[in-house]
């Protein structure tokens, strides 16, 4: 399934606006609360020991954009201001999940851009609908994470009905909970308040810059406001033909793939971690590891759910790796868990705000697009992967399962085709888990004029921003001057991938990298 990048024979450039456009495919934009014309902030300081020019402020929204005068909800909204004397206007930044808080992230992009880049816009953070500290804040389930949850693969009759009933349990606890507010909990709408967040800004168009699910709401908003767009930066991009139920089974193999290279890194590594040189030896190990921890969860917390949540991270950042190696071979050797309870609390654990953007991830898929509702689907389908990719197929499932029994109706997926943008620039990685990769390739075809920046080889999701000077010096031009590369082959320019991570001589060395900063504001899953 998995695409791979062609190498460039030659990169031309061109600039954002100077492309023929062609013929409109967009759907119409919905109509806009007749508004309250340009409703507006008022921003307050709200900066921290990181971002200390944080600024935020609230905005009000429709609950149900058909009825704007009806009830309203708050957008909680921050801002890092431009500097310069002449500024492009606002930079929309989103982190995905659905269900990630942006506040932060707009101070994270402002401090990593170019000084001269970032100075040239306002760069606004939001936590959607739903999120955080945007009110109503969705938390269906407070605990739902909590330890020792049951082994994900159903081995037995019993096993698979202790999960059903879990997520039956949660559907229903959404429903009984928010039932108010469910309905309203999408992407669509999502999108429509982003465009009254423009409003308010008081500008025509905004820029936009997403990362993962963030780039499926970016490219919503292209669609249905294409006329409002100005730039649009997609990085590690949701394929959009598989909103949601197959995409995430596409993301199962790709994580099965993704854990078995951490696999072979350790193996590279043996003289630090002395679990063998033979990656399908190490691999046999960790799966021993998940058996007896399943057995008997260590420290009464980490049983093979938790093992599991742990090592997924892994697949989505390799700056990861070093700690996770460290705990398999503490417990391997020593049977020490002490190492994996600190990897699992520091990767894995949910609090509540992490029970929040679940319930908020799960309100928006299974509202986005249909699901299968035959139970027996999901376990020949689940099974099916398992066979070839076992490493997070049921733990997959299960995290996407409420979306079997969920009530309320829900949405057609949206196709993204559109040919009236200016120049889109999407990045992606070859070996991405969580967004694989022709799901960039398939985005980059429907989006008409858009350019496809690679990092071959790489396989961390969400890769601009986070220490690759290549793929980071396209982002710089485009977002400067509209500036995009055109190539002659399936991508438009291909960069290096990082360097892989080493064993660690300390752990402060590693953690404050921009890459962990990085992926400690993306949202979860997506």
């Amino acid at each position: 399934m998995r695409e791979r990048a062609a190498v460039l024979c030659a990169t031309a450039v061109v600039l954002a606006g100077s492309v023929s456009a062609l013929p409109a495919q967009a759907a119409p934009a919905p109509a806009p609360a007749p508004a309250p014309a340009a409703a507006q902030l008022t921003w307050k300081k709200c900066g921290t020991g990181d971002y200390p020019t944080l600024q935020c402020a609230t905005l009000k929204v429709p609950l149900d954009h058909a009825h704007p005068s009806g009830r309203q909800i708050s957008l909680a909204l921050s801002r890092v201001p431009h500097t310069a004397k002449t500024s492009q206007g606002p930079l929309l930044v989103n982190p995905g999940g659905p269900g990630g808080s942006g506040l932060t992230l707009a101070g994270f992009v402002a401090s990593s851009l170019p000084k001269s880049v970032a100075a040239q816009y306002d760069v606004i953070g939001f936590d959607p609908r739903g999120v955080g500290k945007s009110e109503p804040a969705l938390n269906c389930s407070p605990g739902y994470f909590g330890q020792v949850r049951p082994d994900t693969v159903p081995l037995t009759a019993a096993k698979e009905q202790a999960s059903l009933k879990r997520v039956q349990s949660f559907a229903a606890a959404c429903a009984r909970t928010h039932a108010d507010v469910l309905p309203y909990i999408d992407t669509v709408d999502a999108v429509q308040d982003m465009d009254l967040i423009r409003q308010a800004l008081g500008t025509p168009q905004i820029g936009y810059f997403g990362y993962s699910y963030g780039t499926y709401l970016g490219a919503v908003y292209a669609k249905l406001f294409p006329d409002r767009v100005r730039r649009l930066v997609l990085d590690s991009v949701v394929d959009p033909r598989g909103v949601w139920y197959d995409d995430n089974l596409g993301q199962d193999y790709a994580f099965d793939r993704r854990h078995r290279a951490l696999m072979t890194w350790i193996a590279q590594y043996d003289s630090t971690y002395r679990l063998g040189k033979d990656p399908a030896k190490v691999e046999a190990q960790w799966y021993a590891m998940r058996a007896a921890l399943a057995e008997k969860p260590a420290a009464g917390r980490i049983g093979a759910s938790e093992l599991e949540d742990t090592f997924i991270p892994g697949g989505y950042y390799d700056g990861y790796w070093p700690y996770l190696a460290e705990a398999f071979a503490a417990y391997v050797h020593d049977k020490n868990a002490d190492p994996l309870v600190e990897a699992y609390d520091n990767f894995a654990a949910v609090d509540s705000s992490g029970d929040n953007g679940y319930s908020v991830y799960t309100a928006v898929q299974c509202r986005d697009a249909g699901w299968p509702r035959d139970w027996q689907r999901w376990t020949r389908d689940t099974w099916a992967v398992y066979e070839k990719a076992p490493f997070m197929a049921w733990n997959n499932a299960w995290y996407n399962a409420p979306c079997a029994f969920w009530s309320g109706t829900t949405r057609k997926a949206m196709d993204i085709a559109n040919g009236t943008l200016p120049p889109a620039l999407l990045f992606q990685a070859t070996d991405d888990a969580a967004t694989p990769y022709s799901g960039g390739v398939a985005a980059h075809r429907l989006l008409a004029g858009s350019s496809l920046v690679v990092e071959q080889g790489g396989g961390n999701h969400g890769v601009t921003l986070s220490g690759n000077a290549c793929l980071d010096k396209y982002l710089a031009d485009y977002l400067t001057d509209g500036t995009v590369p055109r190539g002659t082959g399936e991508a438009d320019a291909v960069c290096q991938k990082s360097p892989d991570p080493r064993p660690l001589k300390s752990k402060a060395a590693s953690t404050s990298s921009r890459g962990s900063a990085l992926h400690g504001l993306l949202g979860y899953r997506r």
